[in-house]
């Protein structure tokens, strides 16, 4: 049995952790039809394997802390929220004496395959972990093939084909975290809702349609018109989660309907923020926007009355919490193997942000102590499904 032990500084208070899990790596036999020899090919940290090589290889233990890479990968830093991502992620990386490599791929998906494929072909992948945005559901299913495959810990959000499962036989994948994208959409719309005095005409910015947030939020949009009788959907167009096509398309619909928009539902706050410009260009002031992720700016927005509600799921909590998982596995202080379903793919908490909160959420932050190897699920709130 191997114990290991790093610290994870906060507040200038350092936290040691110990583990006492027996460290196991992964080895791959190959055997041919011609006698030739077996061939081992260890892990660093292939606890969740369930394959393991003897002995010898439990001996070796997990990777050194200092040989482990962290890399998080997300659109763009022009998104706030996706930015805060990446923060969180660089406030954990150096709470553990290490640097976060941050990727961006605009929203590409060739691009962002061929960044992981690049970062997994460096001879270091076994001691790799991989916290990643999926550019949309079909994009999820390549790229966790070639991390497995090259044995690489990784950690996906938001998006994933609902077949496609972290516990069916993927020893790397460790989690797929997402948010209620139902109850979120509705939220905000009933939150929308109220503020209208429960009647008028709305438009809806919906995202990028192939993805599951963008889908599940507007879902929940429909939910909450189908209970308020008063509120009719003028319109309805695809924004692509981006400021500048929502900025466009709000005029676009102001033109078309005039006056009787009241509300803009938007999938996300940097649509939201974009509809705010086209709104205020057009000298309409009457008309209550809402939007999802609680951009420093929304909030901002919420707290001067110019934007009515947004939910939280806390970028700086998902970019750092990925690649902890993914430290606390390669430490040796995280089994895989012996994580629930619920574990492994599930919804975490969410917060909805109106006026009366808006001013305690106007700077977002890491936490640190939810990055301990202890507290990683701490926010569950149920499996996905």
């Amino acid at each position: 049995m191997i114990q290991t032990t790093h610290h994870i500084p906060k507040s200038n208070k350092e936290y040691s952790i110990m583990t006492h899990t027996a460290v196991r790596r992964r080895g791959i036999a190959a055997l041919s039809a011609a006698g030739l020899v077996a061939l081992a090919l260890a892990g660093c940290a292939g606890q969740g394997s369930g394959s393991g090589s003897g002995d010898d290889a439990a001996a070796a233990g997990a990777c050194a802390p200092e040989d482990i890479t962290l890399i998080g990968q997300v659109r763009n830093e022009t998104n706030p929220y996706e930015k805060a991502w990446l923060d969180g992620g660089d406030a954990f990386a150096e709470s553990v004496g290490l640097t976060q490599t941050r990727l961006t791929y605009d929203g590409e998906s060739p691009k962002q395959q061929d960044q992981l494929r690049q970062a997994l072909s460096t001879g270091n992948a076994e001691c790799m972990v991989l916290n990643v945005l999926p550019n949309g559901d079909s994009d999820t299913t390549p790229i966790v093939k070639e991390a497995d495959a090259a044995g690489a810990y990784l950690v996906t959000h938001w998006n994933k084909p609902a077949d496609l499962n972290p516990w069916d036989g993927y020893d790397t994948w460790i989690s797929h975290i997402t948010f209620n994208g139902v109850d979120s959409g509705r939220q905000i719309a009933e939150a929308m809702f109220e503020e209208m005095g429960g009647e008028g005409g709305i438009i809806a910015l919906q995202g990028i349609l192939d993805t599951s947030a963008a889908k599940d939020r507007f879902i929940g949009l429909q939910e909450a018109l189908d209970a308020a009788p008063g509120v009719t959907l003028l319109d309805e167009q695809a924004a692509d989660f981006d400021r500048t096509t929502a900025f466009n398309v709000t005029k676009t619909l102001l033109t078309k309907h005039g006056d009787a928009i009241k509300g803009v539902w938007a999938a996300n706050d940097d649509m939201a923020l974009g509809a705010l410009q086209a709104l205020e260009a057009a000298g309409r002031t009457d008309v209550k926007v809402v939007g999802i992720d609680a951009v420093p700016e929304a909030v901002q927005a919420i707290a001067d009355g110019t934007m009515t509600a947004t939910v939280s799921s806390d970028g700086p909590w998902q970019g750092g919490i990925g690649l902890a998982m993914g430290y606390c596995a390669l430490t040796g202080e995280l089994d895989v193997s012996s994580l629930s379903e619920e574990q492994r793919a599930f919804y975490a908490k969410q917060t909805l942000i109106t006026a009366g909160n808006a001013e305690e959420n106007l700077a977002p932050a890491a936490n640190l102590a939810d990055f301990e190897c202890d507290n990683l699920f701490d926010r569950v709130d149920g499996p996905v499904g």
